[in-house]
């Protein structure tokens, strides 16, 4: 997500360094690329020539505080207007002030509609709100038996009255029993077609007026680029919508629609797709938005996915077995399904302040690593998991568990002459020593992290203490110098 549009911007601000002050002369090289980068993450023609000339109007002649070079300067700038083009701050849903709050989702075929009215449904529900969700889609073949599906998945109830009644009539009847339930939200599932068309608008007018919606949202595949600018206003101008769900974020997009959609309708987004699973849907924040386009992160995110995955108790719990040493590896499998709950290893990293030049292949081979761990520690017995000194001092158990995972027993010696060692890295850092150790364990304060991330600490055969991405044996470094891998990045 927004790879492409981060490495534009990276190079638009590098003409810039050394720069005594931002001038005429030297920030029009820089707006050029931001100019190019833009276009290339498809974002609407008119959009990005307002967004370079606000830019290019507050830098020329601003004024650098002293000990802010020209290059942060121009960096702050281009934040700002990115924060300003996506709305500003977040836009929560409208609240009905009597009955149920009545959610009309709308858009193309195609965009995910169904499957995002579904993870709206959660995350209400989440939020302690009872949703209701209304199938109105009559022509896609499946689509009720979809979000049925979908509604039985999360534990929210769903309204239906088949294909043979029309759309506005399955809508009012939706809200008939909201109120009548005592549901506080109802959320209608409408049809979309494979282009807009006279036929799918005046649909779309009808079952508005037969549910009067508090909101609507326009659903929007965000790798249709520039379209999304032409669909969010054909939306807009004919039925009138009040926000927007960005979905599928976490695929190959350019992101140009999350730049498109604001200044193209002035309705905001208020909530993205960043994947598949139903659980993927995040409430849109311009200015984190902002950050991770940008390349410095998003830690506020991050710490809302661990906060939400982690309970209390569980994290006590943890900070006592880092500090007594305790740490094993049935507690490091829970580590790693805590990383898997809260999303990929790369999307996590890319949160993470200065991660996002971390290469893809090396990801890739980061969480291919954490896959043979697992494997291994599944061939494990329960004492194994519990006592990792009985693999220490038996070399016929690590024999049993590599050929039971597959892997050569030199791999399983690694893992845990990697484990032994991570244990008492990340003993000394729970303690608040060794700041600048190798490995991702530096991260303090983190919910549910026990002083670092999940796991990351430096896993064995990644990289970190002791360790590297490849798995292999290798000799032990010198101390003097500074080892390279996942784990030090």
């Amino acid at each position: 997500m927004f790879d492409e549009l981060s490495q534009r911007f990276e190079d638009a601000v590098k003409g810039l360094r050394g720069q005594a002050a931002i001038s005429e002369s030297n920030v029009d090289g820089a707006l050029r690329e931001v100019r190019r980068a833009l276009l290339e993450a498809d974002v609407s023609l008119l959009v990005v020539k307002e967004f370079v000339e606000e830019v290019r109007r507050k830098a020329v002649g601003a004024e650098v505080v002293r000990g802010v070079s020209p290059d942060q300067k121009f960096i702050q700038l281009v934040h700002e207007q990115l924060v300003d083009t996506m709305g500003g701050a977040n836009a929560p849903l409208a609240r009905a002030e009597e009955g149920p709050t009545v959610i009309l989702m709308a858009g193309l075929q195609g965009a995910g509609k169904t499957t995002a009215t579904a993870k709206l449904g959660l995350h209400l529900k989440e939020q302690g709100r009872r949703p209701l969700l209304v199938a109105a889609d009559v022509y896609r073949p499946a689509a009720i038996d979809q979000l049925q599906t979908l509604g039985r998945q999360i534990g929210v109830e769903v309204f239906s009255l088949g294909t043979e009644a029309s759309p506005e009539a399955i809508a009012a009847a939706g809200v008939a029993k909201g109120r009548e339930e005592g549901f506080d939200t109802v959320l209608v599932d409408t049809a979309g077609r494979l282009q807009i068309d006279t036929s799918m608008m005046e649909e779309m007018v009808r079952i508005r007026e037969a549910s009067a919606p508090d909101e609507v949202l326009l659903v929007v595949d965000s790798m249709i680029g520039q379209e999304a600018a032409d669909l969010t206003r054909a939306f807009h101008e004919q039925v009138g919508i009040t926000g927007a769900v960005l979905t599928k974020l976490d695929g190959d997009s350019r992101g140009g629609a999350a730049l498109s959609i604001r200044k193209v309708s002035g309705a905001p987004i208020k909530f993205i797709g960043t994947g598949e699973k139903v659980e993927a849907l995040q409430p849109f924040h311009p200015e984190r938005m902002a950050s991770r386009i940008l390349g410095m992160g998003d830690v506020l995110t991050l710490v809302e996915k661990a906060t939400k995955e982690v309970e209390l108790a569980d994290v006590e719990k943890m900070q006592r077995k880092l500090q007594e040493a305790s740490f094993d590896f049935s507690d490091f499998v829970q580590q790693m399904r805590l990383i898997k709950r809260m999303g990929s290893l790369g999307g996590l990293m890319k949160l993470i302040p200065g991660m996002n030049k971390i290469d893809d292949g090396m990801l890739r081979q980061g969480e291919t690593q954490l896959k043979r761990i697992e494997a291994m520690i599944g061939s494990m017995t329960e004492a194994e998991r519990r006592q990792p000194e009985l693999l220490a001092s038996q070399p016929s158990r690590r024999r049993r568990i590599a050929a039971g995972s597959g892997h050569t027993p030199a791999d399983v010696d690694k893992v845990l002459a990697d484990f032994q060692k991570m244990r008492g890295f990340m003993q000394q850092m729970t303690r608040g020593g060794m700041p600048g150790v190798p490995g991702m364990g530096g991260f303090p304060g983190m919910p549910g992290m026990g002083g670092g991330l999940p796991g990351m600490g430096g896993l064995p055969g990644m990289g970190g203490p002791g360790g590297r991405s490849g798995g292999q044996p290798r000799k032990p470094p010198k101390p003097a110098k500074k080892r390279k891998g996942f784990g030090q990045l």
